[in-house]
């Protein structure tokens, strides 16, 4: 949830560690600091607020001033408000720590360390983790055994990086249930919670396991796992490090909306026989004979990626004929679910990291197969599952998903694919069809970008509005669900989707001239002209009505909006992908005509790595 970068070597610890924060103030803005080593004396800088805050605490450092050992920290605060003393780094004696994850076991553990003596400056579970190891590196003969100690007291998800002002020469990690990596590059070590704090200093990546307690200096990285050193094989990650920039634009969100069209090539390309239509899955490698035994697919997430996967049932029981259900993560962990090895429990998610989501996955490892669709090599959820399908969307820094839903969209058609043609649901004919539809998504994309002039200039006339309604049917009330949420998390706009045939089992009364109702209408036989109907309702109680539509120039809908947008056919099962865009600037464009944070919204945080 929180951002963290570490760093050793030769250069200004200070630039390096602002540098990274600023790539990961994503993960969490509530307020930020940093520790460094100067002049042989360690000096703790926090502040309130956004990076910036802290920025301004040192426009007037002397040049002269140099560290080459520090850690820096952006918060979003879970135990304790945000203030100065509850931001890290936290110190305790020697030690000064940052710390990203929940200590379940914190009152226990602070009222033993009180008794001892110890003496706390914050409300934060964190600063408990910094007396403890400070109480054993006193202890101990050594640091590892010192940090071995400490983990084994606590309970709950971690990821943590300290220094001993007594051994400024080294940096202490340890990881469970929250990710953290470390770079190397040539007399200089690097520690982050995520790639891209560092990726414009190193390429070569060393991904930590859960358990895994790690000390690096510049003489080397040491890891163990359960008392024994253990070696974890360096990766070299080829994001091009201006894929993690704006790119010119306003924004990140508005920069990844626009990425789409290549997010999802890079997705689908090379898992494509254009010829034959087969779908190669190499990472997804599930038998023609395992495929045939499942029975059942249950597709667990949260938030937008668990609308990708109510888009997916669709995908799962029209195209492969296997009976899907789409569950909360966060819900799931709890309700005893009955499975058995004849279920795939399918999670799917961006950061791979989603506490809810990886509690799901463990619980049901026991008596299900499992696999994942995420964006991040090496994330926890892809080591705890049997099968991993990338998706390629690159570094998502905008806190609203927008490019990780539609590569997950469209990662799951291609799963839907390969399943059915290995169950003998889809026969080679229709196969090579959906393919072939599939590798025009792309162009078709960069098509539906044309929206954006009109989605802006109908954010602009109802930017004042406090509520909207989305409306939808079939594969495209998920989209609805998302276009709704979408609203909600960067305008602070309330918003609600609905499938709309209930719409008058209830929402209908909320229906007057002051309620915009965002309808989104895809091409189809049957669902159209039933959602044109439900229109009708809305129009008659003066309700504003905004289409969204894939079906160019219907007459009859033109009269009755105020406003249509309209994007390119593809097919109805694929339609949901490009129908999403248009809501997708509506949102943005709202937001910024209500003058919001867009990329940081409030109160939300990128990856939720805490329950």
């Amino acid at each position: 949830m929180c951002g963290i970068v570490g760093y050793i070597g030769f250069k200004d610890a200070l630039s390096i560690i602002l540098g990274g924060l600023e790539k990961l103030e994503y993960r969490g803005y509530d307020s930020a600091g940093v520790a460094l080593m100067e002049n042989g004396k360690v000096n703790v800088t926090r502040a309130v607020g956004k990076l910036s805050e802290l920025k301004k605490l040192f426009v007037a450092r002397p040049d002269s001033i140099k560290a080459n050992i520090g850690i820096g920290h952006t918060r979003w605060a879970t135990h304790g408000k945000p203030s100065e003393d509850n931001a890290h780094p936290h110190s305790a004696g020697r030690v000064s720590l940052i710390h990203n994850g929940i200590v379940e076991n914190y009152v226990e553990l602070r009222a033993k360390l009180i008794k001892e003596g110890s003496k706390f400056s914050s409300q934060t579970d964190t600063e408990i983790i910094a007396h403890l190891l400070n109480k054993y590196l006193e202890e101990c003969k050594d640091s590892i055994s010192a940090l071995r100690k400490t983990v084994s007291d606590l309970k709950g998800s971690y990821a943590f990086v300290a220094f001993d002002a007594r051994n400024p020469s080294e940096l202490l990690i340890a990881k469970n249930a929250s990710p953290i990596i470390i770079g190397q590059s040539e007399g200089e070590v690097f520690v982050a919670s995520d790639i891209p704090a560092i990726l414009s200093h190193t390429r070569q990546i060393v991904i930590l396991h859960d358990g895994d307690l790690a000390r690096v200096s510049l003489d080397g990285i040491y890891i163990e796992q359960d008392g024994k050193e253990i070696k974890r094989t360096s990766q070299i990650v080829t994001w091009d490090p201006i894929t993690a920039q704006k790119g010119g634009y306003k924004h990140f969100m508005l920069k990844e909306i626009h990425d789409q069209p290549q997010s999802i090539a890079d997705t689908i390309r090379a898992r494509i026989n254009r010829e034959s239509g087969k779908i190669d899955l190499a990472e997804f490698d599930f038998s023609a004979e395992e495929v045939a035994k499942f029975n059942r697919i249950i597709l667990i997430a949260c938030g937008t990626s668990w609308h990708a996967c109510l888009v997916g049932k669709f995908y799962f029981e029209k195209i492969a004929r296997i009976p899907c259900e789409v569950d909360y993560a966060s819900e799931f962990r709890y309700r005893e679910p009955v499975l058995d090895k004849n279920t795939l429990v399918l999670a799917v998610s961006q950061s791979g990291e989603t506490a809810d989501t990886l509690s799901a996955i463990d619980s049901s490892a026991k008596f299900a197969r499992t696999a994942a669709i995420c964006n991040v090599l090496g994330s926890s959820i892809t080591r705890k599952v049997e099968k991993v399908l990338f998706t390629h969307a690159g570094p998502e820094i905008s806190v609203a998903s927008t490019k990780a839903f539609t590569t997950q969209l469209s990662a799951l058609y291609l799963l839907a694919l390969d399943f059915g043609a290995k169950k003998g649901s889809l026969n080679n004919d229709d196969l090579l069809r959906h393919s072939k539809t599939l590798l025009r998504l792309p162009l078709l994309l960069e098509e539906a970008l044309a929206c954006e002039e009109s989605a802006r200039k109908i954010a602009k006339d109802f930017s004042s509005a406090r509520d909207f309604l989305y409306l939808a049917r079939g594969e495209c009330y998920p989209v609805a669900l998302e276009g709704a949420l979408k609203l909600k998390e960067i305008s602070y706009i309330h918003a609600e989707g609905y499938p709309a045939g209930e719409m008058k089992h209830g929402p209908i009364a909320l229906i007057d001239e002051n309620m915009p109702v965002v309808v989104v209408l895809q091409k189809s036989d049957v669902l159209f002209d039933k959602t044109i109907s439900n229109l009708r309702e809305v129009e008659s109680r003066d309700g504003k009505i905004i289409a969204v539509t894939d079906t160019k120039g219907h007459e009859e809908l033109h009269r009755i909006t105020s406003n249509v947008i309209e994007v390119p056919h593809i097919s109805e099962l694929l339609s949901p992908i490009l129908l999403t865009i248009p809501l997708q600037f509506l949102a943005y464009y709202i937001a910024i005509f209500n003058g919001t944070d867009v990329d940081q919204p409030r109160n939300l945080a990128k990856s939720v790595t805490v329950e």
